[in-house]
């Protein structure tokens, strides 16, 4: 391989640093009122990179094989570029009418995309030193878009809290590497695998290092943070946290916990079982308890948390297909409820469950968009959701974990109840002071259409769930 199919192994990664670069220098040579096109032009850009992310490349490993790139990480990056590109479209009209003004549209793209960076990065890690580096390069930027609205009290809230959380998560994850590296000697993941054993050190590594990134993917007992940050986040950001940032966290742990730590799968099995449970119930029933629409949607998203380790039960194909299909799956789902709670907010700012009361009567389509996600994500047939999770109780069936499946079911019916008290408020409540009817930009149309037609299409169209299964059975070849 020569050293331009090498770079070429990086295209993702280099096609997202011209973008950030092109940015930098438009944000240098233009004017103040060429500024105000800078949102069209970065989403332009960075459309033309979620486009160009879908060519096929090549397999192969550089850097003394830290950095990797198979058609299962390939996809999964162009799915991250998808849901970004949406959260873009949906966020347009804020940030052209708040962060324009203020002059921080380019400093919100550069965090945003070099969070995105980070993430590649970590998913195409071979080792834990590239794992980790793309870890903090994909939290670092987060923290200062959390606090983004400096003149909000709760946003500088919500991104002290973050960054105070994230550093104890990222430091106990790098000691639980350390323990892994005494007891192995390596910090690659296929040569791990090979030479880990079950000892008390090894599963002493393991907890911190899963306690750590379980912060990332707000895993009970690690999910305090959430909702706090969730609401005081830019509806945009924490639509980040809950859906990009999520599925890259979930994405490397599969691929650690099924290379580099198989050894110990006879204790992390385990664990994982208990947590899920926890997670599925605390989630749920935290949702039910919500007001506002941000820490409801921030306890929604720790249960489906819950639900997508039931896939980690299953160390085959079928795991690995059944978890990428439903991150997958819930990117469409939830970016289409956070993007109706984002258009209402932007034009009304209402964030309360109990203003959508009357919503159908005055802004039908919204109100079912709202409910085509919240469907989605209870489970409910023929949309993605449905097969989603019903991909993940057949992975954990197939283990003989029936009482985790039943535990499952339970919780997906709480959690339909607390979806359907939304429902409930926007199609039969009646308020004489219901959310007047407003017309969203065609920017932000385009978003919730293209989360709307994910939810259908990923749903109903088959060819996607064997193509993730027939790329997943490669990645483990």
């Amino acid at each position: 391989m020569n050293y331009l199919e090498s770079l070429l192994l990086m295209r993702s990664e280099l096609g997202l640093l011209a973008v950030i670069l092109l940015l930098i220098i438009f944000e240098i040579f233009s004017n103040k009122k060429q500024k105000g096109s800078l949102v069209t032009v970065a989403i332009v850009l960075f459309a033309i990179h979620t486009v160009i992310g879908f060519f096929p490349l090549a397999d192969g490993k550089i850097f003394g094989d830290m950095f990797r790139t198979q058609p299962l990480l390939h996809f999964f990056k162009g799915t991250l570029n998808v849901g970004v590109l949406i959260l873009l479209l949906q966020s347009s009209d804020w940030l052209k009418k708040e962060i324009v003004d203020q002059n921080k549209a380019t400093e919100f793209f550069i965090l945003l995309f070099s969070s995105l960076l980070g993430m590649y990065f970590m998913i195409s890690s071979g080792n834990f030193l590239m794992f980790y580096i793309g870890l903090e390069l994909a939290t670092l930027p987060v923290t200062a878009l959390v606090a983004y609205e400096t003149y909000k009290r709760k946003s500088a809230e919500a991104g002290v809290k973050f960054i105070l959380s994230s550093a104890l998560a990222s430091g106990t994850a790098l000691l639980g590497v350390s323990f892994l590296y005494a007891t192995t000697g390596t910090i690659y993941f296929d040569v791990m695998a090979d030479v880990l054993t079950i000892s008390n050190l090894s599963v002493l590594g393991f907890i911190f290092f899963f306690s750590g990134l379980a912060f990332k993917i707000s895993l009970a007992p690690f999910h305090f943070w959430t909702a706090d940050v969730y609401e005081g986040a830019p509806i945009s950001v924490a639509s980040f946290l809950s859906v990009i940032s999520k599925g890259a966290a979930v994405m490397i742990l599969m691929i650690i916990l099924f290379t580099a730590m198989r050894p110990l799968m006879p204790i992390w099995g385990k664990i994982i079982y208990m947590v899920a449970i926890a997670t599925m119930f605390i989630g749920n029933l935290f949702a039910l308890r919500q007001k506002n629409m941000k820490r409801f949607l921030a306890f929604s998203s720790v249960a489906q948390a819950g639900f997508i380790l039931l896939g980690f039960l299953s160390d085959d194909a079928l795991g690995y297909t059944t978890i990428v299909y439903f991150v997958a799956v819930y990117i469409f789902s939830n970016l289409g409820a956070f993007g109706v709670v984002q258009a209402i907010s932007n034009t009304t700012g209402k964030e309360n469950k109990d203003d959508y009361e009357g919503l159908y009567r005055t802004n039908p389509k919204l109100s079912l968009l709202m409910m085509l996600a919240l469907f989605s994500l209870a489970g409910i047939p023929p949309l993605a959701g449905f097969f989603g999770k019903f991909f993940l109780y057949a992975a954990a069936a197939s283990k003989g974990y029936y009482a985790l499946v039943f535990i499952a079911v339970v919780n997906a019916t709480i959690s339909l109840y607390y979806y359907l008290l939304v429902i409930r408020a926007m199609f039969l409540r009646k308020n004489p002071d219901a959310i007047p009817f407003f017309k969203s930009p065609v920017v932000m149309r385009l978003g919730l259409v293209l989360a709307a037609l994910g939810i259908l299409i990923a749903g109903v169209y088959s060819p996607l769930y064997n193509y993730i299964f027939s790329i997943s059975s490669s990645f483990l070849n």
